[in-house]
């Protein structure tokens, strides 16, 4: 049995913490039981909490650390990923992947929700302890040939199946994939219960889907790329409706929204009527790198919606560590510390259905224990950092 005791110990069973608090496991992980720490017992100065989730991230791209200027707006940074993708070999991309999957272990993700397009990641996943669910995401803007582009995606799923992993097609996003393709690739993610979906990351975004204008929009002109129709409604209305081409509503599985950075009141009425188990992920460091924008917490808060939290990928973003995801969240919007570690933790496990065993502090599960220190009146800081114990 290993014993671990903290000033705070957060449950994640309510948001509140135990103050000088313990939490016990057995040899094989599992927790045994939580509780008050005995008068004069020694405790760390920092807070114990649950293994966390990064419920969004491209594990693949960690190749393109450092390559990319920021603030180029989703036009400009499409543009980098479509001149800087492919520049390394194989080894070095696998090699840069189990590094940052590494590293985020290190410090407390036990767990992921990783876009893939390939499979470069797929053997390291295998044989990581971190658990991971792969959603290969499917891109095919043109109307015609979106069956291929099934197939083909379908060979790469029995690729990662044959290797263990959880994986299932998901679609991009409005205006990287036709509507007939977004339909398909939705419903063929839904037969294995979840779907991840780019959804309202810009106001670009929607005044292209919305207009047809705007920098996406001449940005898919100049270089000849097939255009999105458009909707004359948002881009998250625009999937929905193309979820109910092929699926009856209320869409049944887990369906993650991933930045909604432009999300409005109108937007979480559609989400909610329209998907059982809706999620959103926001990924607050990528979207100050890339556009200098934060989605509205404060209206996904009032949705009820559960809020997840994300990384993206170190092409739009300087580091993968989920706890400065979290700092920046409290910084700008006042979010307490239980709550940002129940998005991070409990939240994530939920989306990807393995709340039996993580995201609490919980007798039988096992969901890793984490260590975060350099609190300040039980607040994150600038130096905090996070550790699996």
């Amino acid at each position: 049995m290993k014993r671990y005791t903290a000033r705070y110990l957060y449950t994640l069973t309510s948001p509140l913490p135990l103050e000088n608090a313990f939490v016990e496991v057995d040899e094989e992980g599992a927790v045994l039981r939580t509780g008050l720490c005995e008068e004069g017992e020694e405790v760390l100065p920092g807070a114990l909490c649950p293994g966390m989730v990064n419920a969004h991230c491209h594990v693949e791209l960690s190749y393109m650390k450092g390559l990319f200027r920021k603030g180029t707006g989703m036009a400009g940074f499409i543009d980098q990923i479509n001149e800087l993708r492919d520049t390394s070999s194989r080894e070095d991309k696998i090699a840069a992947l189990k590094e940052a999957m590494d590293q985020m272990y290190a410090q407390g993700v036990v767990a992921m929700a990783d876009i893939s397009n390939c499979d470069d990641s797929f053997a390291v996943k295998a044989a990581h302890p971190m658990y991971t669910r792969t959603f290969l995401e499917v891109f095919g803007a043109d109307p015609d040939g979106w069956e291929e582009v099934i197939r083909d995606v379908k060979a790469l799923q029995a690729k990662a199946v044959a290797l263990g992993l959880d994986a299932a097609p998901t679609p991009h996003s409005c205006y990287t994939t036709s509507p007939s393709l977004i339909t398909a690739s939705s419903v063929e993610g839904l037969r294995s219960g979840f779907v991840s979906f780019h959804s309202e990351e810009s106001e670009e975004e929607e005044e292209m889907m919305m207009y047809g204008r705007g920098p996406m929009w001449d940005n898919r002109i100049a270089n000849g790329i097939p255009t999105p129709p458009v909707a004359g409604t948002s881009s998250l209305q625009y999937f929905l409706d193309r979820l109910a081409a092929g699926v009856p509503l209320p869409v049944a599985g887990h369906v993650l929204l991933v930045h909604e950075c432009a999300l409005t009141a109108e937007g979480v009425r559609a989400a909610s009527a329209a998907l059982q188990q809706p999620f959103f992920a926001v990924c607050p460091l990528s979207n100050r790198f890339i556009h200098n924008t934060l989605p509205p917490i404060g209206l996904m808060k009032e949705s009820g919606i559960p809020i997840c939290v994300g990384t993206d990928s170190l092409s739009s973003n300087d580091n993968l560590n989920l706890l400065d995801e979290l700092f920046c969240l409290q910084e700008a919007f006042g979010t307490p510390l239980g709550e940002l570690l129940t998005w991070a933790c409990r939240n994530g496990a939920r989306f990807l259905g393995k709340e039996q065993v993580l995201g609490t502090l919980e007798p039988g599960k096992k969901p890793g224990i984490v260590y975060v220190d350099n609190l300040a009146d039980g607040k994150l800081t600038s130096a905090s950092k996070s550790v699996l114990l």
